[in-house]
């Protein structure tokens, strides 16, 4: 290997999980930080957890409203304006 091209190989990098759990691997950084390791992941324990309440689909269609409600009061403020300027015109 060449000495100027490559990464510093870590033999003892520290991986810690937020569950408390941490172990040591090979890695080219010194820290790793998980948020799930064997320990507190669902296959690997046999209970399942929820983590995210809402589903992808829940999601899609909170984003749709909020952006139809935009739209939708942005399209009334620009009406509102047309009907000003239509109002100082006929003056």
């Amino acid at each position: 290997m060449q000495k100027t091209i490559h990464p510093k190989f870590y033999t003892d990098c520290l991986v810690t999980c937020t569950c408390g759990n941490s172990f040591t691997t090979s890695s080219t950084v010194d820290h790793i930080d998980v948020e799930i390791c064997s320990k507190c992941h669902p296959f690997f324990t046999g209970q399942q957890k929820f983590v995210d309440a809402k589903g992808r689909i829940d999601k899609f269609k909170e984003k749709v409203a909020k952006s139809a409600d935009y739209h939708s009061k942005k399209a009334a403020k620009v009406n509102k304006t047309k009907k000003l300027k239509k109002a100082k015109q006929s003056k």
